[in-house]
């Protein structure tokens, strides 16, 4: 019987290509842990650099999370004060805008006149008819009995005011938000308008929303509201609460309007001012930046110009070409006499008529003027100034001087005294803000 040759088998082949895939596996992955090792062990500066750049954009250059700043109020306090460095806040710079600033809405300068007395169109509505009336600007209720004040007209040169109509008013804010932003100067320019508006309203249609930061009168078959934000600074301060802000220091951040911006932003019609919390002597500033309660001291012009830009900026980068913008210019006080009565003393107590003439008070400060006409020109068309300081630098006649609310208690002495507690600042109502009121009018 023939035997087949017997087959080698191809096992131990199989077996050795086996193990030297193993045997390289294992090294593989070896190489690899120490190289990771390495990586992680060494940590060279290029490798080092180029993972701070992932994560922080560059090594020079980061911006490292923080805790943000402690919102102002009124227990701010400065932890330090040093002189002002002159820095500034980082606002994205702007080109002045083609085209000349609008002061006036046709050819005619309704801020250049005459005051002018008729107590047959004016007062455009009663004191007693108002029931939103403040009682710091009730002159008449608190007992002032000369009644002349509510009766002048402001007369432009060489034309004429279009004459006040309330439905028509309301007919241009329908849908729309008129807010005034400021401080108690531009609150009572808020309820003039208010006064001027209410009465076509019925009494079941129209509301009022006082709140601690904005109040909001609304209308509701016209689906509007006037309202008012108490932002005396314009940008974030130690100030903003519109009732307890009779501080010892003012505090402010010029880098930070959020806490304003976030409210008027919304607005269609937009009425600002700012000045009389300037005149009261330095501001102290901390910047969003400042971790340690360092704060840096200026004089209110330079305060109210880094103020300011704030507000500049956030209208050049913000404001939709349909909004309204418009800048209230200082509004003056009369607490010296003997600037129009020479060699008299007191102040604007017991007066009871406009002046004639020119007149400039020394509390207009020229250079606060300029510096606001210096910004606002940066803007061009996107803001209308309301230019109504020199016509009621002659209203000296026009202040509540003694006849208002006070909310602190008055000595003995000091009653005895009007001209020492008089208010010179604020103005009847009716008065001299309605026709604030009746040049924005003219404007919309």
């Amino acid at each position: 019987m023939q035997k087949w040759p017997k087959k080698k088998t191809q096992y131990p082949l199989i077996a050795l290509v086996f193990f030297i895939f193993i045997v390289f596996s294992i090294l593989y992955n070896e190489i690899n842990i120490q190289q990771i090792h390495s990586n992680h062990d060494s940590s060279p500066k290029e490798d080092e650099e180029e993972e701070q750049y992932r994560l922080f954009q560059s090594v020079e250059n980061r911006t490292l999370p923080r805790i943000p700043p402690v919102p102002l109020d009124k227990s701010s306090a400065c932890h330090s004060t040093v002189k002002y460095s002159g820095k500034r806040a980082e606002w994205d710079s702007f080109k002045p805008e083609a085209g000349d600033r609008r002061e006036m809405p046709e050819t005619c300068d309704y801020f250049s006149g005459e005051w002018v007395f008729d107590n047959s169109s004016h007062p455009l509505y009663q004191e007693s008819d108002c029931p939103y009336m403040s009682d710091q600007l009730a002159c008449h209720k608190h007992g002032r009995q000369d009644l002349e004040y509510q009766y002048w007209r402001w007369q432009p040169h060489n034309c004429n005011l279009k004459r006040w109509n309330v439905t028509e008013m309301w007919e241009k804010l329908r849908g729309k938000r008129l807010m005034f932003v400021g401080d108690s100067l531009n609150r009572g320019q808020w309820i003039s308008m208010v006064c001027l508006m209410q009465s076509v309203i019925p009494a079941d249609k129209k509301f009022m929303t006082p709140q601690a930061h904005l109040s909001i009168f609304s209308a509701q078959e016209y689906n509007a509201s006037i309202e008012f934000l108490w932002a005396p600074l314009l940008v974030e301060s130690n100030s903003d609460d519109p009732v307890d802000h009779r501080l010892s220091e003012r505090i402010l951040r010029p880098d930070s309007l959020l806490r304003h911006s976030s409210e008027w932003m919304h607005a269609d019609i937009l009425v600002f001012n700012s000045y009389l919390w300037w005149r009261q002597g330095p501001v102290k500033i901390l910047w969003s930046t400042e971790e340690n309660g360092v704060c840096e001291e200026i004089d209110g012009l330079g305060g109210m110009e880094l103020a300011m830009e704030a507000w500049a900026n956030w209208v050049d980068s913000n404001v939709d070409p349909k909004k309204k913008i418009f800048f209230v210019t200082m509004s003056p006080t009369h607490f010296t006499k003997g600037e129009w009565d020479p060699g008299s003393e007191g102040n604007c107590y017991n007066e009871k008529l406009p002046m004639n003439g020119t007149y400039w008070g020394v509390d207009s400060d020229l250079p606060t003027m300029q510096m606001v006409e210096r910004t606002i020109a940066r803007l061009g068309s996107k803001v209308n100034v309301l230019n109504i300081t020199q016509l009621s630098e002659y209203r000296k006649d026009g202040h509540p001087s003694i006849y208002r609310k006070f909310w602190e208690a008055l000595t003995p002495e000091r009653l005895a005294d009007p001209a020492s507690y008089s208010d010179c600042i604020h103005w009847c109502l009716p008065g001299v803000p309605d026709v604030w009121n009746e040049l924005l009018y003219q404007f919309l």
